[in-house]
């Protein structure tokens, strides 16, 4: 086994605006993994309010390197590396290593017979004129994700509803509401037919939805990043958002899905504003959920090769396995 990595780093078409930050560059770790004449990749983001940055994935995947070139097991990197952006990459590059050497696809070794998912498209923060611009222009994306903070949201959304009475509409947060707020907005949104509000309170601050009925569904993102989450966020959120980046790879991933599956949670595949090489392993993911974010490319100057296709609707067709898996 050889193991390398490195960082690569990806321009945004524009700068991204998020509750607290704006982004204009994509700054990933890719591993590369090569055993029996063949290659698997995998591509960590890391998580931005964790300080995971690549740098961090870079020390991480060092430390380690030489035990997994001297036959490192599969499992034990799950204990090895705690859940972020390092431990995704290599998971995710051990899962297409795998496949390229057995020459059985991940679905098949998943017993899954994959579909084609529609994404959502995002529209970051901007004035409410910006963002209904945005709606308009991204008219052939049925689905629509919108950021919002507690600067005029309600606002906002009229004027996106507006433009797009035909869209499906999910706002996301990003941690930016106080409880106080959302009580006040949530009413709002029922009205504007908000499918579902993403992470409206901070991490680890969201004890007050304990015994709230919210009148739009409440979605934990940045309040249940992996398993080891999954019973407290349960109790206060209707949707859990999976993302490979927080939780540690696609074994992980899979993990929580079925956690919530079993409960009868609804899901969500999100991303962390990846090339098509992270949305490729959380393409399984989206297959066991009602909410899909997986458009980090249509944010990206450039792809990687294999890349995606985005599709008419905002269809997205099954990755090819040249590209992951």
């Amino acid at each position: 086994m050889k193991m390398s990595f490195e960082k690569v780093s990806f321009p945004l078409k524009a700068p991204f605006v998020i509750t607290g930050y704006t982004f204009n560059t994509t700054d990933t770790v890719r591993v590369t993994l090569e055993a029996d004449g063949v290659k698997g990749h995998g591509e960590g983001v890391g998580v931005y309010y964790l300080n995971d940055t690549a740098d961090v994935m870079m020390e991480q995947l060092a430390e380690i390197a030489a035990r997994v070139e001297a036959g490192l097991s599969y499992d034990s990197i799950q204990s090895m590396l705690p859940p972020g952006g390092a431990r995704n990459a290599l998971d995710c590059a051990f899962w297409d290593l795998e496949a390229k050497r057995t020459n059985t696809s991940v679905w098949e070794h998943l017993n899954m017979t994959p579909k084609s998912l529609k994404t959502v498209c995002t529209i970051g923060i901007g004035s409410a004129e910006t963002m209904a611009d945005a709606a308009r222009g991204f008219a052939k994306y049925p689905n629509l994700k919108i950021k919002l903070d507690a600067d005029n949201p309600v606002g906002k959304l009229e004027a996106i509803r507006a433009e797009r009475p035909d869209a499906t509409l999910i706002i996301d947060v990003n941690q930016g509401w106080t409880f106080d707020e959302l009580k006040e907005y949530a009413p709002a949104c029922a009205k504007l037919d908000i499918a579902m509000i993403e992470q409206p309170l901070k991490r680890g601050a969201d004890d007050e939805l304990i015994g709230f009925t919210s009148p739009v569904p409440l979605g934990a993102d940045e309040s249940c990043l992996d398993a080891h989450e999954y019973e407290q966020a349960a109790s206060r959120y209707d949707v859990i958002n999976i993302k490979l980046d927080k939780c540690g790879g696609l074994t992980a991933g899979l993990l929580l899905a079925n956690l919530a599956l079993r409960d009868g949670k609804a899901l969500m595949v999100g991303n962390m504003t990846g090339s098509s090489l992270s949305m490729a392993p959380a393409y399984v993911i989206g297959q066991f959920c009602h909410f899909v974010d997986i458009d980090g490319p249509l944010l990206l100057a450039g792809d990687v090769e294999n890349n995606l296709f985005y599709g008419a609707g905002g269809v997205v067709e099954v990755p090819n396995r040249a590209l992951w898996g």
